[in-house]
């Protein structure tokens, strides 16, 4: 027995000794942004393809490029993130009326989330090649006479946001990053979605020290195409997502506006805002009018998917629309050279998909001002006569877009 317990004692102590060894420091919580994200969490690599076949997204291995997430910060303390895949702004934060800072911007706390084969959205996206719909999936080029053909990826009528495989679902590559601004590219081939010609797309962030967020977007191509970018952030200024906008107050720079049919596609008329629940050149609750049964709000899910025909005709310098919540005193003041502005106010989120915080994304829990050239601007672009509106772009004409998003607080 003595000897037992010797070893039985002397196997105590080497195990004691051996674990005091092996001991390790703690694990150091992650560093998470403003917004509460973890940016290991957008770490990956990954490429998007769609299987035609078989009506579904897939990864595709052979073509997949590292993704990360991106945080811009100014002097004032507000924060803006960003992933280079699908070139989304995933959140801002800024100050409400108390000095608190509060995320602005509809997310995912994961990349994971904005995989299609997940989740198809939009949320934050730099779309391209073309925003938005284009009539029957269809366009032909000055001078050609067979139309060229595109996915018809909104509900099988219209080819929407360029297609299953529109740059929302792309890697950028990261040509500059800093503590104020990123600069992302596309290189997207001829053929691309089916869209003609080499394009090289680039799309800059920076957040000014005066709390704007300023875009960028430049293309060139070596042969006719078009193209239309836009960002696709969905607003909540009210700094609580469990809020909807609907009390949130519009006001926007237009007398015009372009009717929709119940495929959410432009008729080809413009028609006046005055005496219609279109009319926002007054401030008003954007909510003011969701329940009157109009047939235009009601084809569209019940909010507005509707662009408006900016007065300000590329006037960057002018204000052309104007998002103030009560609620938090947050103010956001959009600029652009574009000629209209698509508002898109949530109505077809369900309250299925977790977002940050794991508030789950309701009707209305956002609104998207999305700078453009007009819907179907290749078939349909001299609305007004607004030659602002032509998306085609040659080696000769290349593109230029600006939008500009800026914040301020109002007690």
């Amino acid at each position: 027995m003595r000897n037992i317990k010797k070893i039985m004692l002397g196997s105590a102590a080497t195990v004691a000794l051996l674990c005091s060894c092996c001991q390790q420091p703690a694990p150091v919580a992650p560093e998470l942004t403003k917004s509460g994200i973890n940016p290991a969490d957008y770490d990956t690599i990954i490429a998007v393809a769609y299987d035609y076949e078989n009506n579904q997204f897939v990864p595709d291995t052979a073509n997949a490029k590292p993704v990360s997430l991106y945080t811009l910060t100014n002097k004032n303390g507000m924060e803006v993130c960003i992933t280079n895949f699908g070139g989304r702004i995933v959140s801002i934060m800024v100050p409400d009326k108390d000095g608190k800072f509060v995320d602005v911007a509809c997310g995912f706390d994961k990349v994971e989330n904005y995989f299609p084969w997940n989740f198809e959205t939009d949320f934050g996206c730099s779309v391209g090649r073309y925003a938005n719909r284009i009539d029957g999936g269809k366009f032909t080029l000055p001078g050609q006479d067979e139309p060229i053909v595109l996915d018809k990826n909104n509900n099988g009528f219209h080819s929407l946001h360029g297609g299953y495989t529109g740059w929302q679902y792309q890697v950028y590559d990261v040509v500059e990053s800093s503590e104020n601004s990123l600069t992302l590219k596309r290189i997207s081939p001829d053929g691309d979605n089916n869209f003609p010609g080499n394009v090289e797309a680039v799309v800059k962030f920076e957040l000014t020290d005066n709390n704007e967020i300023v875009i960028n977007y430049d293309a060139t191509t070596d042969a006719p195409t078009i193209i239309n970018m836009t960002n696709h952030t969905y607003f909540n200024l009210s700094g609580d997502f469990n809020n909807t906008i609907d009390e949130s107050i519009l006001q926007v720079n237009a007398d015009y506006y372009t009717p929709a049919d119940d495929t959410y596609m432009p008729t080809g008329a413009v028609k006046e805002v005055a005496g219609t629940v279109f009319d926002f050149r007054a401030p008003k609750a954007i909510g003011t009018n969701f329940n009157d049964g109009d047939a235009e709000i009601e084809a569209a899910g019940g909010g507005y998917d509707h662009n408006w025909c900016l007065n300000t005709k590329g006037n960057q310098e002018e204000i052309c629309a104007t998002m103030y919540d009560p609620r938090s005193g947050i103010k956001l003041d959009m600029y652009t050279n574009e000629p209209g502005v698509q508002c898109y106010t949530a109505n077809f989120q369900d309250g299925t998909r977790p977002g940050k915080g794991g508030i789950m994304y309701q009707k209305h829990c956002a609104i998207c001002l999305e700078s453009q050239k007009y819907p179907d601007s290749p078939n349909k672009y001299k609305l007004l006569g607004w030659e602002l509106s032509d998306a085609i772009i040659t080696p000769e004409k290349p593109y230029h877009s600006y939008c500009k998003y800026a914040f301020s607080v109002e007690k």
